[in-house]
């Protein structure tokens, strides 16, 4: 177990960027910390870390490195994982890397049934854009990512994949409010706010203007679903979510919530991944069990407009 806290250490560095921010989030001394890296790197015959003034850096050995570590701290997890599962201890962690869609009702609920059950299991959640939550799972700093319209990369691997229908959020008095489905040319006849780019509801969007020859001249930008959600009703304009990420009409004074109509903005998905070949731990891959199982209940399988 020495050799693997040697390892965490090394992640921790390279997470922080400095030994000295390091050793205050491990608690330990920066001195006694970097005695371990120093040791290590006489070991291996080359620096791990590139040093600096300001702090360190991963050096190309240390690139390769961390991804060995990372994977051995994985893989301990897991191990470790079975083995409280096997106990009856269910203990674990779930790293999660996810929309933001996610945040607000989603994930709080589920986490919170999931750990009635497992108390023991404890989670990360970090708000990433698409091409970021991707990044984490190759760079194993996420067990899995939650995320809508991904982009995709051959060394990611969707376990699921549940269907969401963009929908404009607006206040209850728009002029929109009354329509059941809206077209896109409607909505592009009003004032607009929009996520910004790296977003998969802005992704279709702009995808579903630019085969339509329609002009998108947002008046506010913004890259908090939350500020768009609450500027929609402030200012009386449109903005746009999926279904995942609002609550249902009257659940939150003064907003409502209209689907576009597929013909215009494609339908799109929100994916559970993880890194292609990677056996998940235990409570990773309960939790993912459980998520699946409401999603599909909640969002079945798209039939066509």
């Amino acid at each position: 177990m020495r050799h693997l806290q040697t390892l965490k250490y090394i992640d921790a560095i390279a997470k922080a960027g400095s030994i000295r921010s390091a050793a205050e989030v491990l608690s330990i001394t920066s001195t006694a910390l970097n005695r371990r890296i120093l040791a290590l790197e006489e070991e291996l015959g080359v620096p791990i870390f590139e040093r600096f003034a300001q702090g360190v850096r991963l050096s190309a050995a240390g690139e390769i490195f961390i991804t060995h570590a990372r994977s051995q701290i994985q893989d301990m997890e897991r191990v470790k994982s079975q083995i409280s599962d096997l106990s009856g201890a269910r203990r674990g962690h779930v790293s999660i890397a996810c929309s933001q869609a996610l945040l607000p009702y989603f994930l709080p609920e589920q986490i919170t049934e999931y750990r009635e059950v497992h108390p023991g299991v404890n989670f990360s959640v970090f708000l990433h854009d698409r091409s970021a939550a991707e990044d984490a799972i190759i760079n194993m700093l996420a067990d899995i990512a939650i995320v809508f319209e991904p982009i995709r990369t051959a060394e990611i691997h969707t376990i699921h994949a549940i269907p969401q229908q963009i929908h404009a959020v607006l206040s209850a008095d728009h002029p929109l409010a009354e329509r059941e489905l809206l077209r896109i040319r409607e909505c592009m006849l009003y004032p607009m706010s929009l996520p910004s780019r790296g977003y998969g509801v802005r992704h279709l969007i702009e995808r579903a203007v630019a085969d339509a020859s329609f002009s998108l001249e947002p008046v506010v930008v913004s890259n908090s679903f939350e500020f768009l959600r609450h500027h929609a009703v402030a200012e009386g304009i449109l903005s746009f979510q999926i279904p995942i990420g609002l609550l249902e009409d009257g659940e939150t004074p003064g907003v409502v919530k209209r689907p576009i109509d597929p013909r215009d903005v494609p339908i799109g998905f929100v994916h559970i991944s993880q890194l292609k070949g990677r056996a998940l731990p235990v409570a990773v891959a309960r939790f993912v069990e459980q998520i699946v199982k409401v999603l599909e209940e909640r969002y079945p399988a798209y039939q066509g407009a």
